[in-house]
């Protein structure tokens, strides 16, 4: 960024502070960007519902720190950070409305400091309008009261894309160095492997100009975050998986084997409402719900033109160099979708693409003004709408389905499979969560037993093998008593007869 324009953004600063009247605007800044985090909070709690039961992945990550569950398998690519991130509500209660509440909160106040962290290098009702673009998707919506790590890899990226600009600024505060390190760290903390996709370009930036002292603690900073939060992971793969490079590996088989893949399709067929597009069949959504996503890159385009104009353009290239490198993997480099996986990319293009949105609304002269901004609200209230149904849908389905784990897990213990015990088969992660039971696999991306081990569990535990109806089950299963639960086949393992006096 030029001297010249550093000038000019301090001489705003300085406007902003000094101008009244009341409370200055960068306190009224801060206020506009505090309503839209208490918003999305409150349309979390609203549209997504506390009552909203365990995901499988969810279970996975919960499991780990509650102390009257079995934890669940956790297979090499994930990260503990989610488990971390819940212990304070999920170490000590099992009530998943307070975990959802909680989560709602903390999201919302992670949404206002990422936004936050870009106050000075864009407007503020450009950073309003990029933080309800993003904060009104329907997976940012879904997803920020679960547990799951993606939501909060985004935040890690606004934090630590928008410090990094404050961080190269002429006289920037020390902090903006601790919000590139924080950034960075929970990124890794949640997924490391995203981290490092997000700040290639920022690391390639402060590479360029390692020159400078400024630049150097940039670097170290940035390096200082992605290994502080890293480490647990790295650590776990030398204990539990052989090495990192073997744990790299066993990601990569468990994610289909990382290559070439034209994924793109598939995240299409994923915005319809559908939490794992795997494998990715069927026909396409409405259109309706699929325009914004050919509308998104339009509008970065232009914001980046905006930008260039404005001699600004640094601001907007880092953050959309970022969301490319985040959405690469994704979208080329993994043979399946889920709508969760681009939530990095599309948080890092709202504030380029609200830059847009506003230059098409002001720019227009006479009578086109108010035209191009009923056009644009228009479009805006027609792209919330098909988000909000979506939304809806997703909301349903997977409500129903947590309902179907649950009652399946009272159709167990009627059956006298009550903990401890084991669950096997289809499912038997988040069923076997529901029961109060471990679960085992013999084979697949969570394999952690062996029949004999199973046969010798069942011995001294109850233990129950699950299949969809009419399936095949394993050869230790076959002899067991079947019953029929709703749609799947339950085998029981039988009790031995206990020995007489």
């Amino acid at each position: 960024m030029t001297d010249g324009s550093n000038a000019i953004l301090v001489r705003r600063r300085r406007r902003e502070q000094t101008a009244g009247p009341g409370a200055p605007r960068g306190v009224r800044g801060n206020r506009a960007l505090a309503a839209v985090a208490a918003v999305f909070t409150l349309a979390q709690l609203a549209l997504v519902r506390p009552v909203l039961g365990l995901g499988w992945d969810e279970i996975v990550y919960v499991s780990q720190v509650t102390p009257d569950t079995p934890a669940a398998f956790f297979s090499a690519p994930r990260s503990r950070g989610v488990s971390l991130l819940v212990a304070p509500v999920a170490s000590w209660s099992t009530s998943v409305p307070l975990l959802r509440v909680y989560l709602a909160v903390l999201s919302g106040l992670a949404l206002y400091l990422g936004l936050r962290a870009w106050r000075g290098l864009f407007p503020t009702r450009v950073l309003v309008v990029g933080g309800a673009l993003f904060a009104s998707l329907w997976m940012t919506l879904f997803y920020g009261p679960q547990a799951m790590p993606n939501y909060w890899v985004a935040i890690g990226a606004l934090i630590c894309a928008g410090c990094f600009l404050r961080a190269r600024q002429e006289a920037a505060p020390r902090a903006a160095l601790w919000g590139v390190a924080a950034g960075a760290a929970l990124m890794a903390w949640m997924r490391p492997t995203d981290a490092v996709y997000v700040t290639v370009p920022l690391l390639v930036l402060a590479l360029a100009r390692l020159r400078g002292g400024r630049h150097r603690r940039l670097l170290l900073a940035l390096l200082a975050g992605l290994a502080a939060g890293a480490v647990p992971w790295v650590i776990e793969a030398y204990v539990g998986h052989g090495g990192l490079g073997e744990r790299l590996s066993e990601a990569s088989r468990i994610q289909g084997g990382l290559g070439w893949y034209f994924a793109v399709d598939d995240q299409l067929r994923s915005l319809g409402g559908r939490a794992l597009c795997r494998p990715c069949t069927g026909a396409m959504p409405n259109p309706l719900v699929l325009i914004w996503w050919f509308v998104l890159p339009v509008l970065a385009g232009l914001g980046l033109v905006v930008a260039a104009r404005a001699r600004r353009l640094g601001r907007t290239l880092v953050p959309l160099a970022c969301a490319a490198t985040a959405a690469l993997p994704y979208l080329f480099m993994i043979g399946y979708a889920a709508p969760r996986f681009l939530t990095p990319a599309y948080a890092l293009l709202a504030i380029p693409v609200a830059d847009a949105l506003w230059h098409l609304v002001t720019t227009p002269r006479g009578t086109w003004r108010p035209v191009a901004a009923a056009l644009v609200a228009l479009g805006l209230a027609g792209h919330l709408a098909a988000q909000l149904a979506v939304l809806n849908g997703a909301v349903s389905r997977n409500t129903e389905s947590r309902r179907d784990w649950g009652r399946t897990a009272d159709a167990l213990h009627r059956l006298g499979v009550r903990p401890p015990c084991l669950l096997t088969g289809h499912e038997a992660i988040p069923i076997g969560y529901y029961t109060g039971c471990s679960s085992g696999a013999t084979s697949g991306n969570n394999e952690n037993t062996t029949a004999g081990a199973i046969l010798r569990t069942a011995d001294q535990l109850p233990v129950a093998h699950i299949a969809p109806a009419d399936g095949t089950p394993p050869r230790y299963a076959r002899a067991w008593p079947v019953h029929r639960i709703s749609d799947l086949d339950v085998r029981v393992a039988p009790r031995p007869p206990r020995n007489g006096p």
